[in-house]
């Protein structure tokens, strides 16, 4: 094979989108700085994109104006490049349960620990850490490019309350639980609840009363029955001091929530 040019076509032509520096090299037979020259070339005139140092993709043209591959075609290989186990968390993963119109301008993806935000072309990519994230409860959905791991609908609804500075704040994260509480079975809701930190599920409690979604809170009241609660804010960012308490949540009511129902 010639030209790293005529290694893209072929990969295109194939099905993959999806390359190494490495994969280029052994393709093309050359030295790792003359390919590395010749997939520069092509990153200048927009062929190609580097989510990560080492790992490209190739942009078709309908991707040109967006300057890289969507990132659910890139994530999964990109992960597995890593090594890293992951799935689609928080807003990202609601969209794909019918919360679509509170999806972020970034796309969110859980991760064991710490990692600097991905930026590619027009795409971002928020890595968010959660260190028992292997035992959540996940869903496989089908891509152009391959299988993405999304957080099951319950799991996202723990999680968007556990992680609220990322969701928008109170008001947008109990309009995510009213519009995934369709979705969420009651059974799972209670299993991922039984994994999460106890303020999570009491702040979630809490809102899913406010959500008028009564039969998902009474599967956490055996939750945090068997755990030894004591009050939490509602906003953990903002003093609670004078504030009201919900008697059933142990939840002091330091901020108004209005969710866009």
């Amino acid at each position: 094979m010639g030209s790293a040019a005529d290694y893209i076509e072929d990969l295109q032509t194939n099905g993959r989108l999806v390359f190494t520096t490495d994969d280029a090299v052994r393709a093309l037979g050359k030295s790792v700085s003359a390919v590395r020259a010749q997939l520069r070339r092509l990153k200048e005139k927009g062929r190609i994109a580097d989510p990560h140092r080492g790992f490209h993709v190739v942009v078709p043209p309908k991707y040109r104006r967006l300057g890289c591959l969507p990132p659910d075609h890139f994530i999964p290989q990109l992960m597995e490049h890593l090594q890293e186990p992951y799935y689609v968390a928080l807003l990202s993963a609601a969209a794909y349960h019918g919360a679509a119109h509170q999806a972020p301008m970034v796309f969110q993806v859980m991760v064991p620990r710490s990692r600097r935000r991905l930026e590619c072309g027009g795409v971002r990519v928020d890595f968010v850490a959660r260190r028992d994230m292997e035992t959540t409860s996940v869903v496989e959905r089908d891509t152009p490019t391959g299988v993405l791991r999304v957080a099951s609908s319950a799991a996202t609804a723990v999680e968007v309350v556990g992680y609220p500075e990322r969701c928008g704040y109170l008001d947008n994260v109990a309009t995510v639980l009213s519009e995934l509480a369709e979705s969420v079975d009651g059974d799972a809701l209670e299993a991922e609840a039984r994994r999460a930190p106890t303020a999570w599920v009491q702040r979630l409690g809490y809102l899913l009363v406010l959500v008028e979604q009564e039969d998902l809170a009474d599967r956490l009241d055996s939750v945090i029955a068997e755990r030894n609660a004591f009050t939490v804010a509602l906003a953990p960012w903002q003093d609670m001091q004078g504030t009201p308490r919900d008697a059933r949540w142990q939840v002091a009511i330091n901020t108004d929530v209005e969710p866009d129902v």
